[in-house]
């Protein structure tokens, strides 16, 4: 054992015996309101992580690394039960009015805020969220999400772009950046104590469903007065009123987070103390560490996968992750090309117009062999034929991928070699005739910091290539920069052909047509000036616009919405792949399906509901316990 695996694995038994509380001192066991947690029955979740929380101060990140500590500590109006239905939160109820345009919520009794020794500050009231809505439209603080409340359109991939937005009243000043607003100018309103009104521009169905992202989560007017500046600096400037309170934090070394004595749903806690320790080298080590009884949740590396099923002893530990259908992958055709003349954008430009041309290159992709790279074991159970992923949405028990036109697509396997040579060959006769050059050249970059991501793009282009011959097609595979590759290749549309992702932000279809938006930075189709795909984009724009107008029939909308991604699919503007594979393969003492679910937000991140297992389930019992979730 190598002397820093050593030091580390002090930290797992040095606790027990020297443990820093939240002012670095000795805990008073004795008296201490953490008694509990600290027992020597305790049960305790321990893990690696290798990614330092960057921001504790909640209304200002949005990365996914901070919200895995404010998704315990914080709660929000909303809460999410383990098979994705919104259930209360801190509002006990709510109701709108006829229209969707007033959200009325009503806080429950009994919720209070507490510092990082657990002791009582002051009870949570509906003003901590309309200081949270000041302080987010305050430009001067900073804030990732501070446009949240002020364009007039909904949430916008809050997971990526940072760019929150919401129904909420803006003011025509609201035009360029505020740098102050107050909270009653955007319809944030607090009745009084226990009672919370946002007045929305225009109707909004879902919006309960944004409002566990940061930006809504409250903040005690009090206590911010009180420290300034210095509020999330560490956890020792912060107020809880979660699950979970921050008890020790010490960036690079560990994160010690122990069960709120007065949580308002204390009952639903059931793991008393949570240990995360640091290690940069934590993927390579955890599953050793696991198999030693040090930890209690390990990710295993794809490259030690095979290592480990073949040894009995370990793969009855391990069982794959709940597929993540929060994200969509998919391969985009570039319409207006802005890359170097040495791969011909301009006959490029000619070239993916044809429909013949789109659907020869999405019937030479072996969806299937490509997620190998991913989930060796059962590929297809990532395989994405829609743009929306199915198990998402569904109203009246009736799935999203079910309706307008979908349910025939998602069912389809779109590889077919024959059928697309005749697509080739079609394709080839349009195209000549217009002045198209053979082979066409495909800039295809992809990003070196993305595991697997080089592999696939190598197989993407021998399945291309191999099916439709080098003398129709040439795909030019180039890694893109290992910094800034979004603003590099995709956004700057300095690419042909390329696979991007795009997350889910709220319950609603409306947020899986964001990347076909003007503003999507995704396809660019609305700089063509191609009837055929000017056409296609008019009619989608169409279907769009009618059924973001439809509020009181929800069945209605989702079918609306889902003809026009139809219209999308039919058309091949975008080649859809697959969903994530979660964590890929773990050893975890948690049961997946215990916990809190959403396709969206922060809800996957919370311990709350979780029991700690004695040990992992192995494939076969996963499985099991998968099919019985889906079945719900």
């Amino acid at each position: 054992m190598s002397r820093r695996l050593g030091v580390i694995l002090g930290f797992f038994f040095i606790h027990m015996v020297i443990l820093s509380g939240c002012g670095s001192k000795l805990p008073d066991i004795e008296n201490h309101v953490f008694e509990e947690a600290f027992k020597d029955d305790a049960k305790v979740f321990r893990t690696l992580y290798s990614s330092e929380v960057q921001d504790l101060h909640y209304l200002r990140t949005i990365s996914a690394v901070d919200t895995a500590i404010t998704a315990n500590i914080v709660d929000a109006l909303v809460d999410y039960d383990s098979k994705g239905n919104i259930i209360p939160g801190l509002a006990k109820s709510w109701e709108s009015n006829d229209d969707a345009t007033e959200w009325t919520f009503h806080l429950r009794n009994g919720i209070k805020w507490v510092d990082c020794e657990g002791e009582y500050y002051a009870d949570v009231v509906a003003d901590d969220f309309v200081t949270a809505a000041e302080y987010v439209n305050n430009a001067a603080n900073g804030c990732d999400c501070q446009y949240m409340y002020s364009t007039g359109s909904v949430v916008l991939n809050a997971q990526e772009y940072y760019d929150y937005t919401s129904y909420l009243i803006s003011p025509d000043s609201f035009s360029e950046a505020p740098k102050k607003v107050e909270a009653s100018e955007l319809g944030v309103i607090a009745l009084d104590s226990k009672t919370l009104v946002y007045k929305l521009e225009r109707p909004c169905t879902f919006f309960p469903s944004v409002l566990s992202y940061t930006s809504y989560l409250p903040i005690c007017r009090k206590y911010l007065n009180e420290v300034g500046s210095m509020f999330a600096r560490s956890n020792k400037n912060l107020l809880y009123n979660g699950a979970y309170i921050l008890e020790y934090y010490q960036p690079h070394e560990k994160q010690i987070l122990v069960k709120n004595p007065y949580y308002w749903d204390s009952d639903h806690v059931y793991i008393d103390r949570i240990e995360n320790y640091y290690d940069t080298e934590s993927v390579s080590i955890a599953p050793e560490q696991y198999m030693e009884g040090n930890i209690d949740k390990a990710v295993v590396s794809p490259d030690k996968l095979d290592e480990y099923m073949e040894n009995p002893q370990i793969m009855d530990e391990i069982h794959h992750s709940r597929p993540d259908v929060s994200f969509t992958y998919f391969y985009a055709f570039n319409f207006a090309p802005n890359f170097d003349s040495k791969y011909q954008p301009e006959n490029w430009s000619k070239a993916v117009v044809n429909s013949y041309f789109r659907k020869a290159i999405m019937a030479s992709i072996n969806k299937s062999e490509i997620m190998k790279i991913y989930e060796p074991y059962n590929p297809e159970s990532l395989v994405n034929n829609t743009f929306t992923p199915q198990g998402v949405l569904s109203i009246n028990e009736i799935d999203y991928t079910s309706m307008g036109g979908l349910e025939a697509i998602k069912e389809r396997d779109s590889y077919n070699p024959i059928l697309a040579k005749k697509y080739a060959k079609v394709a080839r006769q349009d195209l000549s005739s217009e002045g198209v050059i053979f082979p066409v050249k495909v800039l295809m970059p992809y990003n070196p910091n993305v595991k697997g991501w080089q592999e696939e793009a190598y197989l993407i282009e021998k399945q291309i290539e191999s099916t439709l011959g080098k003398d129709f097609i040439d795909i030019n595979v180039e890694v893109g920069g290992d910094t800034g590759y979004l603003i590099g290749a995709r956004r700057s549309g300095k690419y042909a052909f390329m696979k991007c992702r795009w997350g889910a932000d709220y319950e609603d279809p409306q947020t899986w047509t964001e990347p076909f938006m003007d503003d999507g930075e995704y396809m660019f189709w609305h700089l063509t000036d191609n009837s055929n795909i000017m056409k296609i984009r008019e009619e989608w724009n169409a279907r769009i616009d009618e059924a973001s107008r439809i509020t009181s029939d929800i069945e209605k909308r989702m079918e609306t919405f889902a003809q026009a991604e139809e219209l999308i699919l039919k058309n091949t503007i975008v080649i859809p792949l697959s969903i994530m594979n979660g964590e890929g393969y773990v050893m975890s003492k948690l049961n997946d399906f215990e916990g809190e679910y959403a396709p969206y937000g922060m809800a996957n991140q919370r311990y709350k509901n979780y029991k700690l297992h004695e040990d992992s389930m192995n494939i076969e019992e996963y499985e099991a316990e998968y099919k019985k979730w889906l079945e719900h």
